[in-house]
């Protein structure tokens, strides 16, 4: 039959662009071909012309290893971005075709995946995304936003503590539109799962909420397949997980073995794979004219999706126009104009207020105009001040809430608060503590390379939450997220820098922020501006010709502010909320902060990775930190005014002098504008 010669098309086209690469996973392509034949050729609502169809069904390919499935399928299709050449080119160095499904690298690819159990966790974001915008949207005579998330995935995502936190949420919040089809062949790279991973996913996933069905030969049983997913669309209330049953693998020589797994078949395997479906052994990259007719059907099907689609929209913006104008700036990812006006500013004897507390003002004087704005915490609402005052919380019962209550699962949230990006018309946020962004970290590097704009509100930055002890001080945090490319990291000192460090982040398209923010309360300090940080760093205390250069971030700032008063000589003071900001600004800025033949001393209650690029010395954190009253923490480590300034005289007393014959030179000093780019890749 032609469906038989499709499915067998996708399992020989499966090993020859593994073959060609001499790199990759041929076994998952071809176990899931039926599947992704299902999916590709008669299930998924989708344009292959319009890949940014608003109103397409969202697919995830969790097992991101076995992305040459989604390529090729791309290709048979009729998406632009993927040809012949693109699969003869797996792998290569700058092909389009890479080694795990990119975003930013491959037109129509939904999330970046690879790490597994990341794609299946974003899926429920997409998940929620979709009710949430129905809620919103929607009129009973118009559906806008009524589309599946289909994920395919396997035996390694199902295994990640990351999928189980989502999957977990979803479960709660009754996503009916998620739909998850388990590549269930009982094979990862060490061996049968016998060797670690005999539970029964079922039970699990029942446990969860959701409806679980059973395919017992997906191998052949392509009725089967369709037969469980329309039970699946059928289930409003619940997610659904469809335990595909296959065979790693079929048709090689070492089908149901490891062997399949990340390795080429091999020539001889590979030849009598295609002779096994009837196809010419010698012939590669073989796609039969009746099979890639039938598949390219899509693309006028597709054109006819979206005609459709869009005649139903213009009388939907004919009808309801605020709300049609609405949508179309949240998905262009145009801010509403007048915007900045609302951001909160201060000016010296203002309350004092931890930049916790400021963060909170300024998130919900922005989602009070910003409906995009969309994100919750992972049960520490009340520490990290995240709670919106103009919203319900997002609950099966309130699609149309903004406010998500993640539960203890830091880095599920992370990973759904992507795929709420990855949708469209939704900027996240997502809270915890700075330590733990450790737990989700995985989530926030994807963001980075995905081009997510995400919004990470990690409070209790440093030494002054206090009693909680190291185990939830940071130290090292700050650092590892400063040393990830296209993550822009700011810690505020006050009101006017949150407020700038909100501003820098809602300006970005493909970059996500991290904001690190304090427990304790810290002054509103004079020479703060919320232009400044858009610079990175900037003098907020200029003296002529001074006798060093106090640079700080975050609480520290204030800090030295206290500490030149208590010094002999002058004193300027930099503020420097975002470092990477700063890279980024011309040399000759740079030199006019951090100008020559003046000694820089570095104060901040984090490791001192880094700071020796901006400053001679520096007074950080060498180990953990300790349980107590957060002053008495900050006290035993040397965070005070009179501590630093201690520390500030002795130096300059002592190795200060042995620098000055040398001009007290940093590298900030000479290096050109760093460039951040996500497109950084020329692709061929």
């Amino acid at each position: 039959s032609l469906e038989s010669k499709q499915i067998a098309t996708i399992r020989t086209l499966a090993a020859d662009v593994v073959q060609k690469a001499n790199s990759g996973h041929p076994g998952a392509p071809m176990g899931m071909a039926a599947m992704a034949h299902v999916l590709w050729g008669e299930v998924m609502k989708y344009s292959p012309k319009n890949p940014d169809w608003m109103g397409k069904d969202r697919f995830v390919l969790s097992n991101g290893h076995s992305c040459a499935l989604q390529y090729l399928m791309m290709y048979l299709t009729g998406y632009d971005s993927v040809g012949m050449d693109d699969l003869k080119k797996f792998r290569v160095c700058r092909s389009r075709t890479p080694g795990h499904p990119e975003r930013h690298a491959t037109k129509g690819i939904e999330v970046s995946t690879g790490p597994l159990g990341q794609g299946i966790s974003n899926a429920v974001g997409l998940a929620i995304a979709e009710s949430h915008m129905a809620a919103t949207y929607n009129k009973p005579d118009f559906k806008v936003f009524n589309n599946f998330t289909y994920v395919l995935c396997g035996d390694g995502c199902m295994q990640e503590g990351v999928a189980s936190e989502a999957c977990s949420l979803a479960g709660h919040l009754k996503l009916g539109k998620l739909i998850v089809l388990y590549d269930d062949n009982n094979i990862t790279i060490d061996g049968d799962t016998d060797l670690s991973f005999t539970e029964d996913v079922g039970k699990r996933f029942e446990a969860y909420g959701w409806q679980v069905l059973e395919v017992k030969d997906a191998n052949h049983d392509t009725e089967a397949i369709k037969a469980a997913i329309v039970l699946a669309k059928q289930e409003t209330e619940k997610p659904t997980i469809i335990k595909c049953k296959t065979v790693i693998g079929f048709g090689s020589s070492k089908e149901g073995t490891h062997g399949v797994h990340g390795a080429p078949l091999g020539e001889d395997d590979i030849a009598q794979v295609k002779e096994k479906f009837g196809f010419d052994s010698k012939q590669k990259f073989f796609v039969p004219e009746e099979v890639l007719s039938a598949y390219r059907g899509k693309i006028d099907e597709g054109k006819k999706m979206v005609a459709e689609y869009e005649k139903m929209y213009s009388k939907y913006e004919a009808k309801y126009a605020k709300e049609a104008a609405e949508i179309k700036r949240r998905f262009a990812q145009k801010l509403p104009e007048g915007w900045e006006d609302v951001l909160p500013t201060y000016k010296p004897g203002d309350k004092a207020l931890a930049t916790r507390s400021l963060s909170g003002k300024v998130l919900n004087a922005l989602a009070n105009i910003m409906p995009e704005l969309v994100g919750g915490s992972a049960d520490l609402t009340p520490s990290n001040k995240t709670a919106l005052g103009c919203t319900v919380d997002y609950q099966s019962t309130s699609p149309q809430g903004r406010y998500i209550r993640f539960g203890v699962r830091e880095h599920g949230m992370g990973a759904i608060g992507n795929g709420l990006h990855a949708y469209g018309g939704i900027v996240p946020f997502t809270a915890t503590f700075l330590t733990f962004i450790e737990y989700m970290f995985p989530a926030v590097r994807l963001a980075a390379l995905s081009g997510h704009k995400h919004i990470f509100i990690m409070t209790h930055d440093s030494l002054g939450i206090g009693e909680d002890g190291p185990t939830h001080q940071p130290i090292e945090q700050v650092n590892i997220v400063r040393a990830t490319p296209n993550v822009l990291m700011f810690r505020p000192a006050d009101g006017n820098e949150t407020s700038g460090a909100y501003k820098v982040a809602m300006e970005q398209e493909d970059t996500p922020s991290v904001l690190a923010l304090s427990r304790q309360n810290l002054p509103q300090l004079a020479g703060t501006s919320i232009e400044g940080v858009s610079k990175g760093a900037y003098t907020i205390v200029e003296e002529k010709d001074p006798d060093a250069i106090l640079i700080a971030t975050g609480s520290e700032v204030a800090l030295c502010v206290e500490a030149a008063k208590l010094l002999e000589g002058k004193f300027s003071i930099v503020s420097m909320p975002c470092a990477k900001l700063f890279d980024e600004q011309p040399i000759e800025y740079r030199r006019k902060v951090l100008p020559f033949k003046t000694p820089i001393i570095a104060v901040e209650m984090a490791a001192a990775s880094g700071w020796y690029k901006y400053a001679n010395h520096a007074i950080v954190m060498r180990t953990f930190g300790v349980s107590g009253k957060g002053s008495h923490c900050m006290d035993y480590f040397g965070f005070t005014p009179k501590k630093i300034a201690g520390s500030i005289k002795e130096w300059l007393g002592n190795a200060g002098k042995e620098m000055k014959s040398h001009g007290f030179a940093v590298a900030a000093q000479f290096e050109e504008p760093a460039k951040r780019n996500l497109h950084y890749v020329e692709y061929i």
